[in-house]
């Protein structure tokens, strides 16, 4: 099983199962933040459940973390490998002939979704492990004590029209890495090509909904501040 993980086909197979468990985390991760925007409540009190119960902050939120950082590296390693093989194949074949642009560049967008994944981190992370596990404050409430403090920690972020830019444009990309992303990883984990064109329709809705849902979040925050 190890020598599988080692070939080509088993990092392949190992990072589509990776990508398959972020896009499940981003499916859960927007229908949290979508109740900000018609339940403030509700928002508030998905945001500490999931804040402070034990199974996901001990066993999930670590699987997160290990499962973004595995997809980022393996992602780059593939790339660098991908390019490698194109390089020597160029003389034979056209690569622009026989790929998408995007399937081209996915190492760029996948930049630019890390990036903005550091920014995401300072923004929310950062301050809810250093509230909870370091001043020891896992009520959730504001600092009055008149309700949970999710929502408006929320709002404040987009206040600032230049964060706001760079989430919008942070998911532009996510969309764009989503295209190729969604259907390389079924094919890698062995799809037939029976069903090859339903996923390839299912992933294109994926790939555009989910992160324009996000942007309609980010907007509708910042012009309702």
């Amino acid at each position: 099983m190890s020598g599988f993980f080692k070939s080509s086909i088993g990092r392949k197979y190992a990072m589509a199962l990776s990508a398959f468990f972020l896009m499940f985390f981003l499916l859960q991760h927007f229908a949290i933040n979508i109740l900000s925007v018609f339940s403030p409540n509700a928002f508030n009190e998905a945001s500490h459940f999931m804040g402070t119960f034990w199974a996901v902050q001990y066993l999930l939120q670590p699987v997160l973390i290990f499962g973004v950082i595995y997809h980022f590296v393996m992602g780059f390693i593939l790339e660098i490998k991908n390019r490698n093989a194109r390089a020597v194949n160029y003389a034979k074949n056209n690569g622009s002939a026989n790929s998408s642009w995007m399937s081209r560049n996915m190492i760029y967008s996948g930049l630019a979704i890390l990036a903005f994944l550091v920014l995401h981190f300072v923004d929310f992370w950062l301050p809810e492990i250093n509230t909870k596990y370091i001043q020891g404050d896992m009520s959730g409430l504001l600092g009055d004590g008149e309700g949970f403090r999710y929502y408006e920690e929320l709002t404040h972020k987009f206040v600032n029209p230049i964060r706001v830019a760079a989430y919008v444009l942070a998911f532009v990309f996510l969309s764009l890495h989503l295209m190729h992303g969604f259907s390389s990883a079924f094919q890698s984990a062995g799809v037939t090509s029976m069903r090859k064109k339903k996923l390839q329709s299912f992933g294109k809705a994926y790939a555009i909904i989910i992160p324009l849902g996000f942007i309609f979040i980010a907007l509708f925050h910042h012009f309702n501040h």
